[in-house]
């Protein structure tokens, strides 16, 4: 069995450090064994990754986006875990917030794209959560994706 951070390697993933938040709040708090991630927004190349599912994106790219969220969460996550990410007992819920048309409904399989890496990232138990995606009228910044994240951590 490997760890996560071999997991990491092989699916070539470096996390990034934890961001400064841009308003006021925290990156993560912890109350008991359960830690909670602030909603991380989509970036790419360093910056936001604007764009509206059903407009200007379609679902492929906002998958690519939600990609590049969970990425950051990890890297947040990592931070919450004092380095250790195999210190995670299980990914408990995501909250999956896509900037969307009304008209878009692909929200689900948008979002796929955080929790199939948190699959890969995890295995099929720790990875598997509970979920919702929703499709929302704008996000700060005109982000596309925003997703944050509750994980139970282990001792």
């Amino acid at each position: 069995m490997s760890t996560v951070a071999e997991r990491l390697q092989s699916l070539g993933l470096q996390l990034p450090a934890v961001a400064v938040p841009a308003a006021a709040y925290v990156p993560y708090v912890q109350s008991g064994s359960l830690v909670f991630l602030s909603g991380h927004i989509a970036k790419k190349n360093g910056q936001v990754w604007v764009g509206q599912l059903g407009a200007t994106m379609g679902t492929e790219e906002g998958q690519a986006a939600a990609r590049a969220v969970a990425i950051d969460l990890l890297g947040t996550l990592q931070a919450a875990c004092g380095g250790n990410l195999d210190r995670v007992a299980r990914i408990v819920k995501v909250m999956s917030l896509v900037n969307s048309t009304p008209t878009f409904t692909e929200q689900h399989l948008v979002t796929n794209g955080c929790s199939n890496l948190l699959g890969e990232v995890f295995g099929p138990t720790v990875g598997a959560h509970a979920r919702s995606a929703f499709g929302v009228a704008q996000i700060p910044l005109g982000a596309c994706v925003e997703i944050e994240l509750i994980a139970e951590l282990k001792d």
